[in-house]
């Protein structure tokens, strides 16, 4: 119980100081809100009402403290481009960033583990010479480089989908699956190359160790022994990177987003940014680094599971 409390507080504590220096931040950047939202011909008069109203002349504690409370709530107040809540914004583009994720993510599980368990047992053969090839090379292209690929071919050219047709799940679920499975894997592509060459060199490292041979000598199949012996202490390093990847993804594949006019949190920042639209700004920032810590405090409660060696230490 101790271990969880400690990481809990520890979460708590970071998320805390990022969203204390995400707010300094944005109070140091030149411009001012009203006069953003309102244009450069508004008048003083009106530049004035509108920073009383949206709290702009209040100390910086006070708005520290006050972004504070409305970030716990969800409330990040109101976008100055959209004139909508900021957390409303966030939550109408959800729904695509965390379905482009969890896509994503299945695809690099189902497909990355069962290639580096192969190339694992095949060592320096055919199938584990020809796999490598080809991770090395998916590593080196850009997601959004497949992206713009798979939308010349399956798209244009055999018409599998419409680029820039995306369907909210609300009014097409099969549409909405269709449509981001290809996304998906050009954001799973570059990532399954990873883990492929990550399993691989962590389960050759576990086969030359004392327990295996152990394992051997005790009559265990070399499945056995893949399965239930290697590829739990396997494991521990391709969580990191897996967790890495959660977060990456959702956080935002920003690029991707664009090439397949994907309304989620990735083309919100851009846009947000652009129009120096603040507030949407500071949300996203809190909301990929609220992503990243859980993500992160996950993968370490996964630590301890897969290796209780983890707790004691």
């Amino acid at each position: 119980m101790r271990y969880y409390v400690k990481k809990i507080i520890s979460l708590i504590m970071v998320l805390f100081l990022i969203m204390l220096l995400t707010f300094i931040a944005f109070q140091v950047i030149p411009g001012d809100g009203a006069v953003t939202r309102l244009g450069v011909d508004a008048t003083p008069e009106a530049i004035e009402a509108l920073r009383e109203s949206l709290g702009l002349n209040r100390s910086l504690p006070a708005r520290f403290f006050s972004f504070l409370g409305g970030a716990v709530r969800g409330d990040f107040g109101m976008s100055y481009h959209y004139s909508k809540p900021v957390g409303e914004l966030l939550a109408a583009r959800l729904p695509a960033t965390i379905g482009l994720a969890a896509l994503a993510i299945l695809l690099i599980v189902a497909v990355s583990v069962p290639l580096g368990l192969l190339c694992s047992r095949r060592e320096k053969g055919v199938i584990d010479r020809t796999i490598t090839m080809v991770t090395q090379t998916l590593m080196a292209v850009p997601a959004f480089f497949l992206g713009i690929i798979i939308t010349l071919i399956f798209g244009r050219i055999l018409r599998w989908f419409s680029p820039g047709g995306y369907v909210s799940p609300g009014e097409d679920f099969f549409g909405y699956l269709s449509y981001m499975l290809f996304p998906a894997i050009s954001v799973a592509i570059p990532k399954i190359a990873m883990t492929v060459k990550f399993l691989k060199t962590s389960v050759l490292r576990e086969l030359k160790l004392d327990y295996v041979r152990t394992a051997r000598s005790k009559g265990n199949t070399e499945r056995a022994i893949l399965w239930g012996h290697v590829l739990k202490n396997a494991l521990i390093p391709v969580i990191t990177f897996m967790g890495m990847v959660v977060a990456d993804v959702l956080a935002g594949s920003i690029v991707v987003e664009q090439v397949f006019n994907l309304p989620g949190v990735g083309r919100l920042l851009i846009t947000a940014i652009s129009n120096r639209d603040y507030p949407v700004v500071e949300a996203v920032v809190v909301y990929i680094a609220s992503v990243v810590l859980i993500v992160n405090f996950i993968v370490d409660l996964l630590y301890q599971k897969v290796d209780p060696r983890v707790r004691i230490e």
